[in-house]
């Protein structure tokens, strides 16, 4: 009997590995981690741990800005409140304060008194 072969060579699978492009194989190839981590520690699990611990870093860092950001929106909301408070507040004492009997009494003091007669209306004859 004739020994079994296939009609086309079948390609190792290093060949197959190398048309995809793995970041985490770069990384591995452009840095030793066993000198750093040992040799009991499965390098092929060091980068994705890493590349995951960075990720949680990050949304970590994402959370902190976003509250940080929440409590500054807070506290201008509650500033602008105040300053709207305010500026009512100044409105209606400003508006007080214009009442015609109220500056009257501001002015009694110049010597200046308020006119108790209507103006009267002036008619030229041609």
């Amino acid at each position: 009997m004739g020994r079994n072969t296939f009609k086309k060579p079948i390609k190792s699978s290093r060949e197959q590995k190398k048309s995809k492009f793995n970041p985490f194989a770069f990384i591995e190839q452009k840095l030793d981690m066993r000198s750093i981590v040992g040799e009991n520690v499965p390098i092929k699990l060091v980068l994705p741990l890493l590349y995951a611990s960075f990720l949680a870093m990050f949304y970590i860092w994402s959370n902190y800005k976003a509250e940080n950001t929440i409590r500054k929106i807070d506290r201008l909301q509650q500033e602008v409140e105040d300053l709207r408070a305010d500026v009512t507040t100044l409105e209606a004492e400003y508006m007080y304060a214009s009442k015609q009997s109220e500056v009257a009494k501001k002015i009694q003091p110049l010597g200046i008194i308020e006119i108790e007669e209507p103006p009267q209306k002036l008619i030229l004859e041609k």
